[in-house]
């Protein structure tokens, strides 16, 4: 990791697989499975699995950084997991790549995945391995400035197991929709799960077959 430390405190340039665009911003800090920037006022927070190629960039040479925004965020002995524990409550933007990033809350972290209220989602099970990156907000904000009367964070009201499949196993019966409803075969009547393999029914009929693996997000309609 030292190479990447010696990087620490430059601008550079950030390619994440998965992610369409660079990131550019400050490196301003890193843990053991964990990079952190600072770009436009914000913390952005990436799981170092993620990185393709980080480099010094030319484009942000002669930006002026900006003062550091008011964050709960400890930036102290930092990890993945630390960082996914210290979001629960905060307002933040998770991106899991495609053409979507999701606003709201972290309410529960379990072995695999974690739970995430959106006003427009509601309750999203996430694996943890599939965040391309998190951004914390300030605590003045709420996603789309709804007050708290208009957004109460409401639990789900199916209890959480410990790892992905099992919840996934509580939803058989009921229709989902994974990654987002991004592509048409990924949302259906969840049949069954066993062995890593999800068999859903599309509103065709037909079955479909996916490895959990590669699931970025679940929700309910």
């Amino acid at each position: 990791m030292e190479p990447l430390r010696s990087m620490i405190g430059k601008r550079i340039e950030l390619e994440l697989s998965g992610c369409k665009s660079l990131l550019h911003g400050e490196f301003i800090d890193m843990g053991s499975d964990v990079l952190v920037l600072y770009s436009n006022s914000k913390y952005i927070y990436t799981p170092i699995h993620h990185l393709q190629h980080l480099r010094l960039s030319e484009e942000w040479e002669n930006h002026t950084v900006d003062a550091s925004p008011d964050s709960k965020m400890d930036l102290t002995n930092i990890s993945y997991r630390k960082m996914l524990m210290n979001s629960r409550g905060i307002f933040t933007e998770i991106y899991l790549g495609g053409a979507h990033s999701l606003h709201g809350y972290v309410t529960g972290i379990m072995n695999d995945f974690f739970v995430y209220h959106s006003p427009m989602h509601q309750t999203v099970y996430i694996p943890v391995n599939h965040v391309k990156y998190l951004i914390p907000y300030p605590p003045n904000m709420t996603p789309y400035s709804l007050s708290q009367e208009h957004f109460p964070v409401q639990p789900s009201g199916v209890a959480l197991s410990r790892t992905l499949d099992q919840q996934l196993k509580k939803l058989e019966g009921q229709l989902v929709v994974f990654d987002l409803d991004e592509h048409p075969h990924k949302k259906g009547l969840l049949k069954s799960v066993n062995d890593k393999i999800i068999q859903l029914v599309l509103a065709c009929g037909d079955d479909i077959y996916l490895h959990i693996d590669h699931i970025k997000s679940v929700h309910l309609p």
